[in-house]
């Protein structure tokens, strides 16, 4: 049974999902939040480039948004390139049209940008990739908006069920019921929590939903400005709404405040799971009661260790993540090595799907499982994988099968930062490398300096040169031949300094007192 762990801080929320007392999921909300994924608003087009097929929108941000057009829903684009057929010859003379007028587009005509949108007009967009860096927030008019057990999708009139709804009658029944609720023109994803749902909860949920879609265009109407027209529940709500099923046993939380926030939502939306609510009274913080700050930092590691002795590492790059599984310290219970290594890739197989979930893996993904030579192994090892990462992994995931060379490739959504992401950054030591310079070539590197700018004439007379502690030591034990090489050579002398910096690869190089620097 999962329980849901909240953690409330004046400057920090965080909700853990745990089953077993193991960690399965961490979320994180800074407060105070400027969360813009799945907000709507009525945005301003500012720049259309058809080279790219991209438009900047001004949605009141720090950076405008940009809509690519394959973001735009093909009802807008075709609705839009019809109507400027039908008006392209406004402002011209019958024999001052050099172009003859066109077809009106079809559904099968490539759209074009720049004929769908123009500068300056008003848009409704929904934000649906929060902005990284120096890029503007991702927008579309394909809309959203996600409920218990729907998600309406208000202008694309298509019904997608969720495929962990395996049954065929279960399906049928879910389709028939949105079918029957559904206005016309709209259309809806069924989502895997409706599974067994009770008829009158998934039309509720649907009737709240499209009421929150006419309100949205209403304000639209009603507004000259750009400004915000809708934003989805805060991030406490959204995980309630998006995990809530019969497999959580308790929702404790340590905020009064947030306490009563649930109890009002789950009273609104799915009154049988109220009495699971709880409060937490203990002094210790909740996360060290549960274990889950251990587990987060254990989270941050590379390599993660298996109950078995064996272990899995976890190495992710710009273009894929790959994990390498070792037998370790595990020699089995059997004499059979095929055997040994056949339960350690089952294991492995298990951690993995916690670790992609946990850490937020997404993109291409290869796995490097121990080699088999058995056919029948290989195969039930894979039809393993595939059904956890169906039965445990809400994310949408393609797996080919196992690789004449042991490897198992994948893809699993993406959706916002990794857990690295969001916890770490960049080593100012080694920019991210993992790995820094020896001693020895950064002493080196120093040398190789102090010879360029005397050879080049960069510094003219004494200089000094301020180290590391640890790079001052080795020169002057091991390397202290070569500075009275230096020295010899150009007629200089060259004084050694502590520098005061705990970084082994920052060095400065000046002119002693009385010289001067080249031009000075």
């Amino acid at each position: 049974m999962k329980k849901f762990l909240i953690n409330t801080t004046p400057w920090e929320t965080r909700i853990a999902i745990t089953e077993r007392n193991q960690l399965e999921n961490i979320y994180f909300d800074a407060i105070p939040n400027n969360r813009l994924e799945r907000s709507f608003f009525r945005g301003t087009v500012t720049k259309v480039l058809p080279g790219i097929q991209t438009a900047f929108v001004e949605i009141g941000q720090e950076k405008a948004g940009f809509l690519h057009i394959s973001e735009i829903d093909r009802e807008l684009a075709i609705t839009r390139m019809s109507d400027l057929t039908d008006d392209q010859d406004d402002g011209f003379e019958a024999d001052e049209c050099a172009v003859p007028a066109q077809p009106a587009p079809t559904r099968h005509e490539k759209p074009d940008m720049n004929k769908i949108l123009k500068e300056g007009e008003a848009i409704l967009v929904e934000v649906s990739k929060e902005p990284i860096g120096e890029k503007g927030a991702k927008l579309t008019t394909c809309f959203t908006l996600p409920g218990r057990f729907v998600v309406l999708m208000p202008n694309i009139p298509r019904i997608c069920i969720s495929k962990k709804i395996g049954q065929a009658e279960e399906r049928n029944r879910l389709r028939e019921i949105i079918q029957k609720s559904l206005p016309e023109g709209m259309g809806a994803i069924i989502r895997t929590t409706a599974e067994d749902a009770l008829e009158k909860e998934v039309v509720r949920d649907l009737n709240s939903l499209v009421k929150i879609w006419e309100t949205i265009q209403k304000r639209f109407n009603a507004t000259t400005k750009t400004e915000k027209l809708h934003e989805d529940l805060d991030l406490v709500l959204q995980i309630i709404r998006d995990n809530l099923d019969d497999n959580v046993e308790s929702i404790v939380c340590d905020s009064k405040e947030v306490e009563a926030a649930i109890s009002r939502f789950i009273k609104e939306h799915a009154p049988e799971h109220l009495h699971k609510i709880k409060k937490y009274e203990d002094p210790m913080p909740i996360f060290e009661r549960f274990q889950v700050e251990t587990q987060i930092e254990q989270a941050l590691h590379s390599k993660v260790h298996l109950k078995s002795g064996g272990s899995i590492v976890i190495e992710s790059t710009e273009a894929m993540t790959v994990i390498d599984v070792n037998t370790s310290r595990f020699t089995g219970t059997s004499s059979s090595l095929e055997e040994t290594i056949f339960k350690t890739n089952q294991e492995a197989a298990e951690e993995t799907v916690r670790q992609l979930r946990l850490r937020n893996v997404g993109g291409l993904i290869v796995i490097d499982f121990i080699d088999m030579s058995s056919h029948s192994n290989r195969q039930k090892l894979f039809r393993q994988f595939e059904k956890m990462l169906k039965e445990k992994d809400k994310f949408q995931s393609v797996v080919l099968r196992v690789s004449e060379f042991g490897l198992v490739q994948m893809t699993r959504k993406r959706s916002g930062k990794t857990l690295q992401q969001q916890l770490t950054s960049k080593c100012s030591c080694c920019s991210g490398t993992g790995f820094t310079k020896s001693l020895q070539s950064e002493a080196f590197a120093v040398l190789h300096r102090i010879h360029e700018m005397l050879a080049q004439g960069k510094i003219l007379g004494n200089i000094t040169v301020a180290v590391h502690k640890e790079t001052f030591n080795f020169l002057i034990n091991t390397q202290y031949n070569a500075i009275l090489t230096l020295e010899r050579e150009f007629q200089c002398k060259i004084t050694l300094a502590v520098a005061d910096t705990d970084r082994l690869n920052v060095y400065n190089i000046y002119p002693s007192r009385g010289s001067s620097e080249k031009g000075a």
